[in-house]
């Protein structure tokens, strides 16, 4: 278990110095008042995660999940994950758990952030 923490760790802080970088690099080469880094990030995290599920599987080295998957892409962004469970969902054929943990995902964190915004705001403002 501490192994597979520690591969999760060293995973997770590379990923997020590779989402820090690319989305500077972004950011400066494109520049838009409107979020594309991230939206960039999120479409090619989810990328990477899908084309290594089945590489993984099909190489045997599955084994390397927790420092890909949640560590290195995990930290890259978390939407890749998110992305990962609602396409499982939906090719497990439970298309209104699909739906229901997309709307969910988005509108209750959403919700979340209005509200810590909202909190933080009357204790610090």
């Amino acid at each position: 278990m501490l192994t597979t923490t520690i591969q999760v760790a060293l995973g997770g802080a590379i990923g997020a110095a590779l989402r820090f970088l690319t989305g500077v690099g972004i950011l400066r080469f494109v520049g838009s008042s409107f979020p594309v880094a991230i939206l960039g990030i999120n479409v090619l995290g989810s990328l990477l995660m899908g084309m290594f599920v089945v590489f993984a599987a099909h190489r045997g080295l599955t084994q390397l999940n927790p420092f890909v998957l949640t560590g290195l892409l995990g930290g890259f962004t978390t939407f890749s994950a998110f992305s990962l469970e609602a396409v499982s969902l939906f090719e497990r054929g439970v298309f209104g758990l699909a739906v229901l943990y997309v709307s969910l995902s988005v509108g209750l964190s959403i919700g979340g952030l209005v509200l810590g915004l909202i909190i933080a705001r009357g204790i610090w403002a």
